[in-house]
């Protein structure tokens, strides 16, 4: 079957079973062409909240489609392709976090929501990139222990006065930026604004001209007087950004920044999960109750 008769069986379906596809920026542009809602994590959590569907098929990675079976456990949600997953998020184990707890009492766990739902049952509360700053001011604690993005967690140091022991996790993707490259392209485009994800290493950071989201990132080109951006994010993201803005010119932080695992999602595997409701996300009851209450906490503090 070609693309857009896939696309049709999938809107069919979709009306058929009250299922909706909500879906990462990350993935192919062809499956966010059939999706309810694209955004990044943070607006889907709550876009998997509010949803009416009974039925949410999660066209991104499996920690995503966790956190929505957590936050809406009356509707089934559905992971296209299960190994589909977050290099990161199988950075921290619930047996590392436990020690690392027992030796910092005082602390209070802050997980990204890049983690699982076993580690998030062990957290006092979640955040996202676009809001792990205010999450960590709004606690209490004066010392955090921030998992597992050691990135994103010293971007956020410098936004506060707690003490924060990181995580030596990273996300691959953002990871592989360099300065050195992102030295390059100003040399070449030298009226460049760059724009750069909090999940990229410090020294990067410290380059450029915007630390934000996903989403931060698609509204400051839009908004920006700029007419050239280098774009510190998944590739995916330059694509998208040359479709909407043709009239401002886009240049990767690097060809490398590509999150395979997202890529894996087809419009094929989509088609596949409405038809057979394949492939369900388990949680057991303990550990959703508990990572709910961290997830719930982010919302709160988010605002629904």
């Amino acid at each position: 079957m070609e693309n857009q008769e896939i696309a049709e069986e999938i809107n069919k379906i979709k009306e058929e079973k009250n299922a909706i596809i909500i879906s990462h920026f990350y993935t192919r542009r062809e499956v966010q062409d059939v999706s309810d809602f694209v955004a990044d994590s943070l607006s889907l959590c709550k876009a998997a909240l509010n949803s009416k569907a009974e039925i949410i098929v999660f066209a991104g990675v499996h920690f995503m489609a966790e956190s929505a079976s957590i936050i809406s456990p009356e509707k089934l949600v559905l992971l296209p392709v299960p190994d589909a997953v977050c290099p990161m998020a199988d950075m921290v184990t619930v047996e590392s976090l436990r020690c690392l707890k027992e030796k910092n009492p005082d602390a209070a766990v802050v997980c990204y929501v890049n983690s699982s739902a076993a580690v998030k049952a062990e957290s006092d509360i979640c955040c996202t990139s676009a809001n792990a700053i205010n999450v960590v001011n709004s606690i209490e604690n004066q010392e955090i222990i921030f998992i597992p993005d050691k990135n994103l967690g010293r971007f956020v140091s410098l936004h506060t006065t707690k003490k924060i022991h990181f995580w030596p996790g990273f996300c691959h993707v953002h990871d592989s930026i360099s300065d050195e490259n992102i030295h390059k392209l100003k040399k070449m485009h030298p009226d460049v604004e760059f724009l750069a994800h909090p999940e990229c290493r410090p020294e990067v950071l410290s380059l450029a001209d915007n630390i934000l989201s996903t989403s931060g990132i698609i509204n400051e080109a839009g908004k920006s007087s700029s007419k050239e951006f280098i774009i510190g994010t998944e590739t995916e993201i330059v694509q998208n950004l040359k479709r909407k803005y043709p009239d401002k010119k886009f240049y990767p932080a690097s060809e490398k920044v590509l999150c395979y695992n997202m890529k894996k999602i087809t419009l094929e595997s989509i088609l596949n999960s409405l038809q057979n409701m394949e492939y369900e996300l388990h949680i057991p009851g303990y550990i959703r109750m508990k990572a709910k209450k961290a997830l719930d906490r982010m919302l709160e503090i988010s605002g629904n």
